[in-house]
């Protein structure tokens, strides 16, 4: 039996890390390309010309929106015909999965400074493609990990609350996915079965989340960094991105990219759909009562979705339910790594009664 995981070259964290972009980004090359998402440019250019320090030159590209084969070709273009040899990412999670298959495309070394602590989609080999409308298209499997990734936890806590929240939802899937690959000796995102180590990362990001978050998410209702917010974004960024990839990805995040093939859905983030993935798990892989009650009462106690109609999908019908459930269903996705029958039809059952559960649990949450 041969495991396998992989890593980040570096990971930087902490209050204005983005004052040390210069040094870190010189590690990697002469002339960097920089995509950075709307609000970077909008709202944190000086910040980010003042941490390069003039110690390379640097040319901004406005990301376009979505992590689509055209924004990939148009980006790669331009870092072409400007001569940039190495490509830094700076935003959201779209902006830096195609910040990261650019550099790809280039054959280039990659720096990840996320603005958001909303995805674990910083650290990892990987990029989701998504049609220029928001449907998932594919993954990218990347041939390495990013050589730098850094974050600012002082850029992070400007976030809107629910993003860290959302990052909290992926992030809660990790150790749920992990076991049921270990369970099943189901693949990582390498193609092979994890290391013990993925596994205990998986874990240790669970536990932390379980600790800390909502002390976390009060921290950022406040905007100040604190322990507890340090400790959070560590897990729903590192932690998470080691847990997934190295641990491996089942039903929860196949539900996610089958409910993204429902427009009504777009409006939710992410992590608030793959919290409903990881309650339609509870039901899909018979998980026992007091795994589903930690599940609704943590995402209760932060604010996540526990309902269909809390990511946009109140008057669904079944019919359209099964079109995601017969997506997350598809050949190659990660659902097969349950160790459980799945079918598109087992999908839809498990959806209906997580939200039947979760309505319940909300009505009882609000009263108490």
């Amino acid at each position: 039996m041969i495991t396998t995981a992989i890593f980040p070259g570096r990971y930087v964290q902490g209050d204005e890390a983005l004052a040390t972009l210069g040094e870190e980004a010189a590690r990697l090359g002469r002339k960097a390309l920089l995509v950075c998402d709307p609000f970077v440019l909008d709202h944190l250019v000086s910040e980010v010309r003042d941490g390069l320090g003039g110690r390379l030159p640097a040319v901004e590209v406005r990301f376009g929106g979505e992590c689509s084969d055209e924004e990939i070709a148009r980006i790669k273009a331009i870092a072409e015909r400007e001569g940039a040899d190495m490509v830094v990412g700076i935003g959201g999670g779209k902006a830096l999965d195609t910040a990261k298959a650019v550099a790809y495309e280039m054959q280039a070394r990659i720096l990840i400074a996320p603005t958001l602590a909303s995805t674990d989609a910083p650290c990892s080999a990987l990029s989701v493609i998504y049609t220029p409308a928001g449907a998932f298209k594919r993954y990218l499997v990347l041939p390495h990990n990013p050589d730098t990734v850094l974050v600012d936890t002082g850029v992070i806590v400007r976030a809107p609350v629910r993003l860290l929240v959302a990052g909290m939802g992926d992030a809660f899937s990790t150790w749920f996915e992990a076991e049921d690959c270990r369970t099943k000796r189901g693949a990582n995102m390498t193609g092979r079965i994890g290391p013990m180590t993925a596994y205990a990362l998986a874990r240790l990001c669970h536990e932390t989340l379980l600790e800390y978050g909502t002390l976390a998410k009060a921290s950022a209702e406040q905007g100040v960094v604190t322990p507890a917010l340090e400790h959070i974004v560590e897990a729903n960024t590192l932690l998470s991105g080691l847990g997934f990839e190295s641990g491996g990805l089942a039903a929860a995040h196949a539900i996610h990219n089958g409910l993204t093939a429902l427009p009504q859905s777009h409006g939710a983030w992410h992590g608030e759909k793959v919290a409903i993935g990881v309650q339609g798990l509870m039901f899909l892989a018979d998980k026992k009562p007091e795994m589903i009650d930690t599940v609704y009462d943590f995402c209760l106690s932060v604010g996540l979705p526990v309902t269909l109609a809390d990511i946009g999908l109140g008057e669904v019908s079944d019919a359209e339910l099964l079109i995601a459930a017969t997506a997350a269903c598809a050949p190659g996705e990660t659902i097969h790594n349950e160790p459980a029958e799945v079918s598109p039809k087992r999908v839809l059952a498990a959806l209906k009664v997580a939200d039947a559960e979760g309505r319940r649990r909300k009505m009882q949450w609000a009263v108490a």
